[in-house]
């Protein structure tokens, strides 16, 4: 590691000292105008802000047509984003992933994304808020725990919009037509208008909507399963059934993963006296997918073979109100949100079928006919799935806080903070035409239903502290206190008294008035409880009282993250700062009433950066090297029957170098460079789970499982030994180690006219998909490694080209997005996670050719 970092260095240094030769001939130009940032919840010069962060001005975001989360992560090096349509997407922070985030039921995210004052961060993944008429975006790499909370463990990412201006009336239209190599034609509509409303009001409004093409096939394809198994009188196995034959000839479609957006974005600010200023904003976007996420590389180049329709409706809205003012020399800032999601999905799982008539059936000859249905007949029918999900969240957040003036020798900002955010899951995974005996309690054809409320509370005081030992010397304290409380209450599985999964959850789990288990052998006279849930058969998650009612399951706890900064203004050019900080995430509940809640996990940070003007502010060279800590980190995975659970793994070492350099070449040209280099690795061994909370690795057998092999239950003596996942020293998945980005743009004046053309390219390497690298069990207790079946993300370049003019009030541009049509792996994923069939690859849009018309008034 101490040589790479020395290397890249080496390179950095390397690439400055050539900068004197062209010194000469470079201009101030609009892109060496100082950036003004409020990353400390105060206004600040961007060369003045002793953390790593990097923005994206409202005129780079233009240059560079940014238009959702995908395109910006691409800009920002220190930021990795997985999109797993069975998991949520996530983004993380210089490495500190584990995989499996994103589940309904699993941990908070890591990173945090702020949308102006208020967090808009989800369980179910951050909100892809469409970029347009955004002052800024900026990302702070490393723990934000002091003024930012619980999910910006590892960093945050904050979409600045451009306020309401009182100053006057104008506007400004985009519009955009493009095609797509292999797919359709897309293109999109955007606008704004901002008008003063009397003398102490300002109305700002914006709008969009977007079709984004698709470019992957669903073709022609059939799967056959095996049917039930013959047998004899004495419980043999004779034969089997005919098995069923299914196509996919009603769902084959070309070019079937298209996309709508429409949304729009309204603020109102109102100088309330000469001191105090109110902004009300009201923000709502509908985005409507269909198809495939990923493509199946086994069945051919951007091609799947899928057996049910694919919808994602994903529709939110954000209200918002910021209350500015001062009390004597002290800003104060009162910021509070609600937000609202909603998210209807429906997906293919015919894969899970496939897997376990594969691997499974035969090892467990069809045992409890949970690997070939039946209807109500007792014939054999199609035993494909598919996932009927209806989510909703809702978020509320309250900050107040108190700065005094940043000019002082002895200056602070503190303040306190509340949210609470609740989740209702629902996921249908139904098996059309299944039998009542072997669908869930009350809803024929659905083999398993999760229908669950989660609510995490968060609450905080925080507060920085700064003093300036000598002018250009300052010292800053901070720390933030902080409490959680979340819950999780409602019912998951099969149903009941006959299931496919041998009591392990479902109706056979449920809470009755005298035991728990409305079958269990020792007492199966209880009565169920209702479900607390609306139209669910009982409830199984939870905790049941004395007087028979169930109150949500719950872990709480609290803590204290620190931070400790120095900052030396060595020269007016030049800052030097070094910082300690810590990070933490909050504990969980686990479903299965057997795991215990999963513990915070910490991250704990030092870190050497700089920032750095030269050539008469021409260039502007930023940077940080750092160490962090992940201690016990917070590790999903599907256990025993694909339940997913949350554990703490050991401890994670993640090292790393990140950099930018902003050059305005000469009066025409302006490069920009940014990169990092990030090495995480597990600092011990992680164990296998599997019936042992404590997993040790020591191969020691903790209980005795049985096995069915030919349907006769055989005790499995190697079942549940502590094994090894992933050694000391396994890369942690997602990251890839090297990611650098490059921009260079060329501008100049012919008489009116103003031509450009811009070229952006961006690298990362490689990267693992999945963290267990070693070795796990499945079902049959055959030994499996994931990372190799899933398989990695490939290393890959893309590059985007562009030529235009602007002219009076018009601009015109013609691109190329994608140029090389590169197949970059964003993602791996599987319909069915512990099945271990049909990879699934999630791509960038190919080779996209486009022009854009935009003017201004």
């Amino acid at each position: 590691m101490r040589t790479r970092t020395l290397a890249a260095c080496l390179l950095s240094t390397t690439m400055l000292s050539a900068l004197p030769v062209l010194a000469h001939a470079q201009a101030k130009g609009e892109d060496s105008t100082e950036v003004i940032v409020t990353a400390q919840k105060r206004t600040e010069k961007l060369t003045s802000v002793p953390i790593s962060i990097q923005v994206l001005s409202t005129k780079k975001l233009d240059q560079l047509n940014v238009g959702g989360i995908d395109d910006y992560v691409a800009l920002l090096p220190s930021v990795s984003y997985q999109n797993n349509p069975y998991q949520g997407s996530s983004v993380y922070f210089r490495g500190v992933a584990s995989g499996g985030d994103g589940n309904h039921s699993g941990s908070q995210p890591s990173a945090g994304i702020y949308l102006d004052e208020q967090p808009v961060t989800t369980i179910g993944g951050p909100l892809d808020v469409h970029i347009y008429d955004v002052a800024r975006i900026e990302s702070l790499s490393g723990p934000q725990g002091t003024l930012y909370g619980a999910s910006s463990e590892a960093g945050t990412i904050r979409i600045i919009t451009n306020r309401p201006d009182a100053t006057g009336t104008f506007g400004r239209l985009d519009v955009e037509g493009n095609g797509v190599a292999h797919g359709g034609y897309g293109g999109k509509v955007e606008g704004m208008f901002n008008t003063p409303i009397g003398s102490r009001m300002a109305l700002r409004v914006v709008g969009w909507t977007e079709h984004n093409a698709g470019y992957i096939d669903n073709v022609p394809g059939s799967r056959t399963f095996v049917g039930l198994a013959i047998k004899d009188g004495g419980g043999n196995t004779i034969g089997y059934q005919p098995g069923i034959t299914v196509n996919n000839a009603p769902y084959v479609e070309k070019n079937y993963n298209d996309r709508d957006v429409a949304g729009g974005r309204a603020a109102l600010k109102i100088d309330l006296d000469d001191n105090w200023t109110a902004t009300a904003s009201l923000m709502g976007q509908d985005s409507k997918a269909h198809g495939s996420a990923g493509y199946d590389p086994s069945v051919g180049d951007l091609k799947v073979q899928h057996f049910f329709p694919e919808i994602n409706h994903d529709r939110f809205y954000q209200a918002a109100l910021t209350v500015q003012g001062k009390l004597g020399i002290f800003d104060i800032t009162y910021a509070g949100d609600w937000m609202e999601r909603k998210l209807d999905t429906q997906a293919d799982y015919t894969d899970y079928a496939e897997a376990y008539d594969q691997n499974y059936f035969a090892y467990y000859d069809g045992v409890a006919n949970y690997f070939a249905f039946v209807d109500e007949n007792g014939n054999t029918i199609n035993s494909s799935q598919t996932i009927i999900g209806k989510d909703k969240f809702t978020k509320e957040s309250h900050e107040l806080r108190v700065a005094s003036p940043s000019d002082a020798k002895l200056r602070f900002v503190g303040g306190v903070f509340f949210q609470r955010q609740t989740h209702h899951i629902f996921q249908d995974y139904q098996v059309p035409g299944l039998a009542a005996g072997e669908s869930v309690n009350g809803h024929p054809g659905t083999l398993w239903l999760t229908d669950q409320m989660r609510v995490d509370r968060d609450a905080a005081v925080f507060g920085e502290l700064s003093y300036d030992i000598l002018p250009n010397l300052t010292i800053t304290a901070g720390g933030r206190s902080f409490t959680y409380d979340n819950s999780l209450i409602g019912f998951f599985g099969f149903g009941g008294p006959d299931n496919a999964a041998f009591g392990s959850s479902g109706v056979r789990r449920c809470f009755t008035t005298n035991t728990y288990g409305v079958v269990n052998p020792v007492d199966p006279t209880g009565t169920l409880l209702p479900g607390v849930m609306a139209n669910t058969p009982c409830t199984n998650l939870g905790t049941q009282n004395a007087d028979n009612t169930i109150s949500p399951k719950r872990a709480k706890g609290s803590g204290f993250s620190p931070k400790l900064n120095l900052t030396w203004k060595a020269t007016p050019d030049l800052m030097l700062y070094t910082t300690w900080s810590k990070g933490f995430r909050p504990g969980g509940i686990n479903r299965r009433g057997s795991v215990p809640p999963y513990q915070p996990d910490y991250l704990v940070n030092t870190e050497l950066g700089w920032k750095w003007t030269l050539f008469d502010k021409a260039v502007h060279f930023n940077g940080a090297v750092y160490s962090q800590e992940w201690q016990k980190f917070q590790y999903s995975y599907l256990g025993a029957n694909s339940f997913t659970e949350v554990h703490n793994g050991p401890d994670a070492q993640i090292n790393g170098l990140e950099a930018d350099v902003n050059w305005q070449a000469s009066e025409h040209l302006t490069i920009t460079a940014n990169g990092a280099y990030t090495d995480a690795t597990t600092k011990q061994t992680l164990c296998a789970f599997e019936g042992d909370t404590q997993a040790d690795c020591s191969g020691i057998v903790d209980t005795v499982q049985t096995k069915y092999p030919g349907g006769v239950a055989t005790p499995d003596v190697k079942h549940n030994q502590d094994f090894v996942v992933a050694p000391k020293g396994t890369r942690l998945p997602i990251t890839p180690r090297y990611k650098a980005s490059l921009v260079a743009r060329y501008s100049w004046t012919i008489g009116k006219y103003a031509p450009y053309w811009q070229v952006e390219t961006a690298y990362q390497s490689s990267a693992s998909s999945d963290i267990r690298s070693a070795a796990i069990e499945t079902g049959t207790w055959a030994t499996v490694n994931p990372a190799t079946l899933i398989g990695g993300l490939k290393a890959y370049t893309t590059t985007n080209i562009a030529v235009g003019t602007a002219w009076d009030k018009w601009t015109a541009e013609l691109y190329v997005r994608n140029l090389t049509d590169e197949r970059a792996q964003l993602g791996r994923y599987q319909e069915c996670g512990s099945c271990y069939v049909r990879s699934y690859i999630i791509t960038n849009t190919p080779r996209t050719v486009g022009v854009r018309l935009g003017t201004k008034f």
